[in-house]
């Protein structure tokens, strides 16, 4: 899948991190192999060595740069013709009022056997896929924009 250069943040030898191109959510990137392994076990051991690094800069850099309380990792995707990516969603205190105040997501505490009145990482990503990166006219957003944040984020990552 070709980028736009306007997503792309910060590039390494083997990986490439992107602000993720249909999110409105500021912050939100994608960490990608350059190379067409869908796995793991098919990089080769200099990729892999600089994954958790990568990982570690660019979640400090979110939380940073962009004062997330925040940031969940996670790997989801398994749709044929992608390379391993992972998502790196900034967790923001407004995100967190967001996720509260709509009633609609009260729904969760049914599902669960003994409901919390703390919100958890599988809720916050749901919200964040369904509201910011779904919906056709998104929740307003508070602080910096989809592209300051790609600024910020290339400013503060650059080697």
């Amino acid at each position: 899948m070709e980028i736009p250069a306007r997503f792309n943040i910060l590039e390494t030898g083997s990986w490439i991190v992107n602000h993720r191109m249909n999110s409105a959510f500021p912050g939100y990137l994608m960490v990608g192999s350059k190379t067409p392994a869908s796995e793991l076990s098919g990089l080769q051991a200099s990729a892999l060595g600089e994954l958790g690094p990568l990982l570690a800069k660019v979640e400090d850099a979110l939380r940073r740069v962009l004062q997330a309380r925040r940031v969940y990792i996670g790997r989801y995707g398994h749709a044929p013709g992608y390379p391993i990516h992972f998502h790196m969603i900034p967790i923001y205190d407004w995100v967190e009022t967001l996720f509260w105040e709509d009633a609609r997501y009260r729904v969760l505490e049914d599902l669960a056997e003994y409901p919390a009145k703390t919100t958890d990482g599988a809720e916050l990503t749901l919200f964040v896929w369904r509201e910011f990166c779904e919906r056709a006219v998104p929740p307003a957003i508070k602080g910096s924009s989809v592209s300051a944040a790609i600024e910020l984020l290339k400013a503060a990552l650059r080697p």
